[in-house]
């Protein structure tokens, strides 16, 4: 017992993978919990792997270690989604050997495609001129509650004026550059990939479940890009064995509970309206300035 109790609560020297912090295998376990709950409702997966290390007084695990475990979460929605991303596929290679470029799996791949190159392009970058981004302002507890207040209220919004008259099916070219754009924004931690595109896709007039739908299909590559260039990143730097076992710890955990978390939402929002996570939002981003403000955190 005390052996096993060793192996969770010794310290992984991380700085190979992250630049900063010290995870062990139990952290690595409620980190992965935390990014498959969050990632794909629209909460903001960055800034809940930001705030909970804190609160908890542990080290912040830095961008790229929270890159790395997004990978369990992309297998995740992959395996929920594979049907779609298969009927998409080959629809996509027959509509263009058939020149049928009006066929809704044609128009989905390009939406995807064409949704993907902002938040890429932004995200290079970022990688080029801001070389130091764990230390960045914008990864700030005020920048990150800033952020979360201000997409709460979008999303009140979007919830209010949304007509919700146009179903997946209806889905188009524009409808993946327009929440792309909005995607892009979740660079910007505490804003939300999943927040910024469900918010998008109400304001264009989608139905909930479909505005959900589409914001999980349209962050696949996104997400795999990101989890795979800080792998071969810290692959490159050398891993430890016991920093190469709370990344695969932290994974798993963020597979299963992102599997978890995606079955729920759109099951969720086939009935209901997204007025719990604004005010989770809102809640989130005051208790965390008000935290701030009387000294319980550090704005760091």
């Amino acid at each position: 017992m005390m052996v096993l109790l060793d192996v969770f609560l010794a310290q992984t020297p991380a700085a190979d993978v992250s630049g900063s912090a010290q995870i062990n295998i139990l952290q690595a376990i409620i980190l992965g919990i935390v990014q498959g709950l969050t990632e794909f409702l629209p909460i903001s997966s960055s800034a809940h792997l930001k705030v909970v290390p804190i609160a908890l007084g542990w080290d912040d695990p830095g961008v790229a270690y929270t890159a790395i475990i997004q990978l369990g979460s992309i297998v995740a929605v992959l395996w929920y989604f594979w049907k779609d991303l298969t009927t998409i596929t080959i629809g996509a290679f027959k509509a263009i050997t058939i020149s049928d470029y009006d066929s809704q799996e044609f128009r989905m791949a390009l939406g995807i495609g064409l949704g993907t190159i902002p938040i890429l392009f932004f995200g290079l970058l970022i990688k080029i001129f801001i070389k130091d981004f764990d230390k960045s302002p914008l990864r700030s507890l005020g920048a990150i509650a800033t952020a979360s207040i201000v997409m709460s209220l979008l999303l009140a919004i979007a919830e209010k004026t949304g007509k919700r008259y146009r179903t997946y099916e209806k889905l188009d070219v524009k409808d993946g550059i327009i929440m792309g754009l909005a995607q892009a924004m979740a660079l910007i931690p505490g804003v939300s990939r999943s927040g910024s595109t469900l918010t998008a896709g109400l304001f264009i007039g989608l139905e909930r479940p479909a505005a959900a739908r589409f914001s999980f299909l349209l962050g696949i590559p996104a997400i795999t890009l990101a989890g795979l260039v800080e792998l071969k990143s810290a692959l490159g730097e050398g891993v430890t064995d016991a920093g190469m076992v709370a990344l695969i710890v932290g994974t798993i955990s963020a597979f299963v509970f992102s599997y978890a978390s995606i079955a729920w939402l759109l099951k969720f929002l086939q009935t209901q309206n997204t007025w719990v996570f604004v005010w989770y939002r809102l809640a989130f981003g005051v208790a965390i300035l008000t935290a701030i403000a009387g000294g319980a955190l550090r704005d760091i």
